[in-house]
């Protein structure tokens, strides 16, 4: 079975950022299971089949002392979806009330219980867009939607994404927890990391979409400066977005080339959350993992004539410096100094 592990530090002072506190999580974990997979800012996936046999106990019993522990040994309250696949342990997650464990049992009957009232925007990769679509023919909700033979949601939804429905609708998960959680938050000087990622949260339930777009270019300020202190750039950026209700939307995206350019990278999620349609969206937090690290010295760029851009360069060379003899808040971007 697969466990999806959310977790909350508690509301007192001093209680840190999910960020900071999630290798903590991860190192709790390992000593349950090595099959782990970080999900910056806050959760994991971990594959605990082994980990079954070895305590001589249930997922759900190894959910309880996943809680018990992470309670004790870092404050942080978790809540807990298990099922067979990663991504039935992920909704269940994210259904399952606050420290609480969500079971969904390994069978045919009970998946089609629990995916059949859900909302189809719900399924993991199902966009607004074609949820849009499929409301439009009143496949509203994830039964209906099952329900609907593939060459129908294919005309609909088109070809790849009509097949993703109809997988996704049956409980159909060919992903599985590829371990490689740890090695992403071991820190920058280790230079192993596979992601970095940021977060911001608001204090209220925001709707404005400027406020939206200062919190990623802050966020993509200091993914970028972190990248190029350890001279690394990334491949691909992904952003989630949670909201009030605490559901979440993922979208990635690949770059035209592997870069740490702060304008770059804030031009890229810039274009994947407004392709989100957000404009009535109650956000709680804004989330990026920059994903596909690698070392700067191996990343080709394309040559460009474009004043503008070979200026911008210089100045963020310029910056960083200025950021490594005099803090890291010496230079910002003036859109970010109100």
């Amino acid at each position: 079975m697969i466990l999806c592990v959310r977790f909350h530090l508690g509301p007192e002072p001093g209680a840190g950022t999910a960020e900071a506190a999630l290798p903590a999580l991860l190192g709790l974990i390992e000593d349950i299971s090595p099959a782990v997979r970080a999900l910056p800012p806050d959760a994991a996936l971990v594959d605990v089949r082994g980990a079954e046999r070895y305590f001589g106990q249930d997922a759900a019993g190894i959910a309880s002392v996943l809680r018990v522990r992470a309670l004790a040994h870092i404050g942080a309250g978790c809540t807990i979806g298990v099922a067979a696949t990663p991504m039935l342990a992920g909704m269940a997650a994210r259904q399952a009330a606050p420290g609480t464990t969500l079971v969904v049992a390994d069978d045919e009957r009970a998946v089609e219980r629990f995916l059949e009232p859900r909302p189809v925007a719900a399924l993991p990769g199902i966009g607004a867009a074609t949820a849009r679509a499929l409301r439009a023919y009143g496949l509203d909700t994830v039964g209906k939607a099952a329900a609907v033979p593939l060459s129908t949601l294919q005309r609909i939804a088109g070809v790849r994404m009509g097949r993703d429905v109809y997988e996704k609708a049956r409980g159909i998960d060919r992903t599985t927890v590829v371990p490689d959680g740890a090695a992403a938050h071991h820190g920058p000087e280790r230079g192993g990391s596979s992601l970095l990622a940021a977060e911001r949260a608001f204090s209220r339930d925001e709707l404005d979409q400027d406020a939206h777009r200062r919190a990623l270019l802050s966020i993509t300020e200091e993914l970028g400066i972190r990248m190029r202190e350890t001279g690394r750039v990334c491949r691909s950026l992904t952003l989630t977005v949670r909201y009030a209700d605490r559901s979440t939307t993922t979208r990635t995206r690949t770059l035209r080339e592997p870069t740490a350019h702060s304008p770059a990278l804030a031009g890229a999620v810039y274009r994947i959350h407004a392709s989100l349609g957000l404009q009535r969206a109650r956000v709680r937090a804004l989330s990026v993992r920059a994903e596909g690290l690698a070392p700067a010295g191996h990343a080709s760029r394309q040559l460009t004539f474009d004043p503008v851009d070979d200026r911008a360069r210089r100045i963020e060379a310029v910056a960083d410096l200025a950021r490594a003899k005099f803090g890291p808040r010496a230079l910002i971007p003036g859109s970010l100094a109100a």
